[in-house]
């Protein structure tokens, strides 16, 4: 279930789309299922059909999601999302955004990446230190 949060810096949207990426990473969501319809989302999040709208084709334009005419969203077969050079572009933007946001709590470094490896574990499963398509 996706959670949205109004003190959250991100967008509506980016919240969307991060949740949605992090529920197939996570094994959630996987390749085949169908989406909620861009109605029944924005219903159920309370959010404007546009904003789901854009979402979905935001996933669907990075290859997270395959359109079935007539049937709907689903989440796309496991494949190399990104180059190489997007992935490290986005690796990059994502460490950023991190270190910016924790760099003011106190914590050491050994703290802050054990949470940030207790919070991934679930994610990644059994792909731990090995890359993924």
């Amino acid at each position: 279930m996706l959670q949205l949060s109004a003190a959250d810096p991100r967008t509506i949207t980016r919240q969307i789309t991060d949740g949605i990426r992090r529920q197939i990473a996570g094994g959630q969501l996987e390749a085949g299922d169908q989406l909620p319809s861009v109605r029944g989302l924005a219903k159920q999040l309370t959010v404007n059909p546009n904003t789901i709208s854009k979402a979905y084709g935001e996933l669907a334009s990075e290859g997270w999601l395959d359109s079935r005419q007539g049937l709907g969203l689903f989440v796309a077969e496991a494949r190399q999302r990104y180059s190489d050079a997007e992935r490290e572009r986005r690796l990059d933007r994502a460490i950023d955004t991190f270190a910016a946001e924790v760099i003011g709590l106190d914590y050491t470094t050994a703290e802050v990446l054990e949470r940030l490896e207790r919070e991934l574990a679930p994610m990644l499963g059994g792909n731990q230190g090995k890359r993924t398509a």
